[in-house]
């Protein structure tokens, strides 16, 4: 399993440092590299229900098995032969990741449940671990040639696949059909929305188009939740979230990752921004920019380690509200002092330690409020939450580019970067109004996660 995410954590880390040296080469202005990031996070937005309702289906093995081909032919395409279309049409099949870790959660608790918060936590910890690492390694590769550094998945890869094949299969029961209207309709209306989002501040918010996109978004995701509810076979079990617990640890999720995970991209600008060129940022190269993130994924590996016996002295609520305070204090640090490497880097840190708190124990606190052959899709559905709160937060900082872009040029304004860092302090401000109603399981809970699955319901 740590194979498997370690593979994930490469693929998450290692191409956003390369980004702003790689577009320059590929002539991928500041905007489309922006939406190249959004692309992705799209694409785990839409993948993640369909890997998780299959993995249900069919096994939770042969479908990790499945992702793991499509994500590392992805690695390989994008190696290969680097091109913009090349990159969108490889990160979008490298979005299949997304399903790796509800996948290997549902194996996890059938296999070894007493282990499930340390496991998850382990999990998390070599995720975070990953990512900079991946960064790293391919900043440094990137020194000498751009793409070099888009070979650093690629041996990853084959790691991964060989421990896909060993990996023993959870028993969780299978059955129930795959809801192909549901998945239209789940599809077309993220689709929309992060469209609108997207591009709603260059297309203008009055424009035809972002209107049409908007109802569209809007009518597609509401026909969802109407024909999930209805379904004996649903995508989602929308269901699910008629357990207050989980939808509001599902609603934190999005709130944190709009943030934490969002600006992972603008980030990389923002650092490799040449000061004397456009009035900010840092002048990083690759290497200097993938050894910030990797600090910052070490700060939240802490976070992931120390989330089980945090939430064992001080309770799983304390936990949920210190990880979405610190994404505030680190965007509020980051709005007042950027204007040097000194004052930018603590404030980036404290973002890294709150992303290892809230993902291990909003993970695991998905996991366990519903019954064992339900954990895959519960889990699942946070990370839905947690990758359409981060694609969302792509294409509001995305917009937020868009509306500050010098008159003249392709470059971004500073006071884009500022809007886009507040917008993530507010989202994460809700999250920690919603991390302070949380409560722990009560009698009304236990009952619910011990109630069978209805016939066709299976998770």
């Amino acid at each position: 399993m740590a194979v498997v995410v370690l593979f994930s954590g490469i693929v998450q880390g290692y191409l956003t440092p390369l980004l702003p040296e790689v577009g320059l080469r590929l002539h991928i202005g500041t905007v489309g590299q922006n939406n190249i990031y959004l692309l992705s996070q799209l694409a785990f937005a839409v993948m993640t229900p369909l890997l998780s309702r299959l993995g249900d289906l069919y096994g939770h093995r042969r479908l990790l098995r499945v992702a793991l081909a499509m994500v590392a032919g992805g690695s390989l395409l994008i190696a290969v032969r680097p091109s913009a279309v090349t990159l969108a049409v490889g990160v979008v099949l490298q979005g299949a990741l997304v399903g790796f870790f509800p996948l290997l959660v549902g194996i996890l608790r059938a296999r070894a449940p007493e282990r499930n918060r340390t496991g998850i936590s382990l999990l998390v910890g070599v995720l975070l671990i990953a990512i900079g690492v991946g960064g790293l390694v391919a900043g440094a590769l990137s020194e000498r040639h751009a793409e070099a550094g888009l070979w650093v998945a690629v041996p990853v890869a084959a790691l991964a696949v060989l421990a896909g094949l060993v990996l023993p299969d959870s028993d969780a029961p299978h059955g129930g059909r795959f809801h192909y209207g549901a998945a239209t309709l789940l599809t077309a209306g993220l689709v929309a929305l992060v469209l609108v989002l997207a591009q709603g501040g260059t297309w203008g918010w009055g424009a035809p188009r972002t209107v049409a996109l908007a109802v569209v978004a809007v009518v597609a995701l509401s026909a969802w939740v109407v024909v999930e509810r209805r379904s004996a076979h649903p995508l989602v079990s929308v269901r699910l979230l008629g357990n207050p617990r989980l939808a509001l640890v599902s609603g934190y999720t999005f709130c944190a990752a709009f943030g934490t995970i969002g600006f992972l991209g603008a980030n990389a600008l923002f650092l490799g921004a040449a000061r004397s060129a456009t009035g900010y940022g840092m002048g990083l190269g690759p290497q200097a920019i993938a050894t910030l993130s990797l600090a910052m994924v070490s700060a939240g590996f802490a976070g992931a380690a120390l989330t089980p016996r945090l939430a064992r002295r001080f309770g799983d609520r304390a936990v949920l509200a210190s990880g979405s305070g610190l994404v505030v204090l680190g965007f509020v640090g980051m709005v007042l002092f950027h204007h040097t490497l000194a004052q930018y880097v603590p404030s980036a840190l404290v973002v890294g330690l709150a992303t290892g708190l809230f993902e291990s124990i909003t993970r695991t606190l998905s996991a366990e409020v519903v019954a064992r052959q339900e954990t895959a899709l519960a889990v699942g559905l946070n990370e839905l939450a947690l990758s359409l709160g981060a694609a969302i937060g792509a294409a509001v900082i995305g917009a937020s580019f868009a509306a500050h872009v010098v008159h003249g040029t392709t470059r971004i304004a500073e006071s884009g970067y500022l809007w886009g860092w507040g917008a993530c302090a507010c989202a994460a401000l809700v999250g920690t109004a919603l991390a302070l109603r949380y409560r722990g399981p009560h009698a009304a809970d236990a009952t619910y996660v011990r109630q069978p699955a209805q016939k066709g319901e299976l998770a």
